[in-house]
């Protein structure tokens, strides 16, 4: 069966707690935004770590989704030895080496967009990363922790792209509005990927060119 390659797949980020009250407080949410993700025919990107992130790439991949961890691990044997890290749910690791403030960044610029749910300081780390950034941000209020901080956050600091960022208590709903803003935001890009014929690369009827 031939691949459709017309349609973008966008790499929505899941951004919560290893651990703390919120897991406890809010880890059926993080599944549903994991299953969400890989309904939407999306993919998941989470920190390659325990806790929410994990419950999320979880049930993403129980759901049939594309799931990608960013380790703050340089090896597969550093990540499972030092950081005592998960490996199983992921279709694959991309092993940054950059520690945890490193991998925090290299995530957010690898998502398209990210979502919040509960949190501590590594997930607002990565929130105001990615609004710094310019990526839409979910936040799924409800969920404790940096979820729940962020809407007086964005009151009292006036930050930038405050249009980028929704919210809601709906795993489901959440999902939506992100990919909605995605939609519209590569809608031009959309438009010339549809036309198909104009770009070689896309087109295997078209040989591409040749070095020298």
């Amino acid at each position: 069966m031939e691949k459709d390659i017309t349609n973008l797949r966008y790499s929505i980020c899941v951004s919560g707690a290893a651990a703390g009250i919120t897991v406890k407080k809010s880890y059926k949410e993080a599944i549903e935004l994991g299953k969400a993700i890989a309904e939407s025919g999306h993919i998941l990107t989470t920190g390659a770590t325990v806790g929410l992130p994990y419950y999320a790439a979880s049930a993403n991949r129980q759901a049939g989704g594309v799931s990608i961890g960013f380790s703050p691990a340089a090896s597969l044997m550093e990540h499972i030895r030092k950081y005592k890290l998960p490996y199983d749910c992921y279709d694959f690791v991309n092993f940054t080496g950059l520690h945890y403030v490193g991998r925090d960044l290299y995530l957010v610029q690898s998502s398209d967009a990210l979502i919040t749910v509960g949190g501590r300081f590594g997930s607002l780390h990565e929130f105001t990363s990615a609004l710094e950034a310019g990526k839409p941000c979910g936040i799924l209020i409800g969920s404790g922790g940096t979820a729940d901080l962020i809407p007086s956050l964005m009151d009292i600091l006036e930050p930038p792209h405050h249009n980028l960022v929704v919210y809601d208590e709906d795993p489901e709903k959440l999902v939506g509005k992100i990919i909605s803003i995605l939609d519209s935001k590569y809608k031009d890009l959309q438009k010339d990927i549809n036309k198909y014929n104009e770009h070689w690369f896309l087109d295997t009827n078209i040989e591409p060119p040749r070095a020298g």
